[in-house]
Order: C-alpha cells, then structure tokens, then sequence
C-alpha cells in the first residue's frame, strides 16, 4: 500500500544509519522509489537513538542496548537487524598490547554507538577478567592513542583498520563475542516510537513491507550493490561482499536468543532491569514474526 492517503502526503520520520553495514537494507528503497513516501533522517547510531528516544524519529535502527534501556517506549520490527555470527569485521578493539594485559590500562570508546561500548566491557570482564579504565572519545585513532592504550571502533572506520592494523593488536568483537557465549550477536534492531505504532499502525506496517522488500531486492543483487558502492569507498568488491556476507540482517530464535542473553549480562553492569521477551509491532496483513 502506498503511504499517500487522498492527496495528503504522510510521511513517517525514518533514521538511516550512515554506515555501510546498513546499505543493504536501504539500497532497494532508492529501487522502489519508496523514499518518495518517507522522510529518511541520516546519522550515527547514537544520534538516531536519541533522535527516536525524544520523539524526533518514529522508526529507526537503534543500537540494541538502547532498546533494553527504553524498552517500555518502543516496539520491535520484526524482521531487521544488523547482526553476526562471529565475525564483524565492523567493531574492533585496536590495542597496543595484548588483550590480556590491558587491565588498568585505558581504553578510548568511540562516541557513535552504545552496543560496541557495553559489549566491550562484558568481553573483557567476562572473557578475560580484566577492569581497565574507560572514557568516551571521538572515532579518530590517533586523537584516541595520544592518552589511551588501546581505541574502541565501529562503522566504516574499523573497517579501514580491520584492512591496516599493522601496528596494533586487532580483536573482533564478534568473533570475541561468540568465543564467550557461543552465541550470535545482535548490535542493531529496528525499533518504533511505541506511541506512533499504536496511533499510526497501518503506516507503520507499510514502512516495514517497504524495508522488507527492500531487503529482498537487496539481498538478491549484492554485487549491483557492491558495484555502487566502491564508486564512493575505497574497499574492493571482494571485500565489500565478503563484510556483506558476514553480516545477518534478519531476526531468527537463535539471533534473539544472542540478543536476550546479551541483555541479561549487560544488565548487570547497566542500570536497567534485564529484558526477558521482545516486543512486536502488531501486523495485520499476516506477515511472520
């Protein structure tokens, strides 16, 4: 169904995160012309959280912490993630010294997303118990070195790293992430004001039959994607479709089963109380959750 109603265009706020991992879910928009029925908000997962949490957006990616944060305001796409199965290659830790040794050292986080922060710290007090000491910083390696041990990147930018590394010890998150638990891991969901989903319902489930069939089109013509992208990056389309191809996009039990158990451990450092069951939008066209 096309969002205009009887000449009056509605046009629901939708946040897009400017990061590579996300063209995929985005790219069959541009195919379908969808962007004509939706007002597209661009930005880092922090900006889009707290565009979504204050009202500003009514669907958007969201860094999954902060959907256990406010879950009680928002409902859940069914359907969309930016999620692994092990590697990432998109979140890394880039240290001067081997993981093992960095207790007491500091760590420099990138400011963009909540997720890689708090995932960070379960791996290294978990995984290898260590406490070092944390502080926020913009994503730019060499600002973060000059007072850090080692820096916290995520997007684009650890993908450029993951490439060039040389010089420091290279941890993938993800890959650490399932050493830990065995389990899959989510960073992103989609996630709607859950005001919006209640008052605006048919133009919520029409922003999802979008973003699905977007990911259809998506999925089916990675390489027409690839080949648009590396018109503007600097990676190789073998690389490009091997980042693609390690990256999940859907919400299966094994992906949510990742997610809670995150949520579980991550709520006993955070100051939220552990979210047990996911909540849906409601769909009435029938589509599975």
């Amino acid at each position: 169904m096309n969002l205009r109603n009887r000449g009056h265009v509605l046009k629901p706020k939708v946040g897009h995160i400017q990061f590579l991992n996300c063209l995929p879910l985005y790219y069959g928009l541009v195919k379908s012309y969808a962007l004509l029925d939706i007002e597209l908000i661009k930005g880092t997962p922090t900006e889009l959280n707290n565009l979504l949490l204050s009202g500003k957006l009514d669907i958007s990616p969201i860094s999954s912490i902060e959907y256990a944060r406010h879950h009680d305001s928002l409902v859940l796409f069914p359907d969309f993630t930016v999620s692994s199965d092990g590697e990432v290659k998109s979140i890394l830790l880039l240290s001067r010294f081997p993981i093992e040794q960095l207790s007491g050292k500091k760590i420099a986080l990138a400011g963009t997303s909540a997720t890689s922060q708090v995932l960070l710290k379960l791996i290294l007090q978990h995984g290898y118990g260590i406490e070092p000491e944390y502080f926020v910083c913009s994503p730019d390696l060499n600002r973060m070195l000059e007072t850090a041990d080692a820096a916290l990147l995520i997007g684009d930018i650890a993908l450029k790293y993951y490439i060039a590394a040389k010089d420091f010890y290279r941890y993938d998150l993800g890959i650490e992430w399932k050493k830990l638990t065995g389990k899959k891991m989510v960073y992103a969901v989609w996630a709607v004001n859950r005001k919006f989903s209640e008052t605006k319902s048919e133009l919520c489930e029409n922003v999802f039959e979008t973003f699905r069939k977007s990911m259809d089109y998506s999925l089916k013509h990675l390489p027409e994607i690839i080949e648009y992208a590396v018109k503007w990056e600097s990676f190789s389309p073998s690389f490009l479709m091997d980042y693609f191809k390690s990256l999940r996009f859907d919400f299966g039990d094994d992906y949510q089963e990742g997610l809670l158990y995150f949520f579980k451990l991550a709520s006993e450092i955070e100051k939220f109380q552990a979210v047990t069951q996911l909540e849906y939008i409601n769909l009435h066209s029938g589509a599975e959750i």
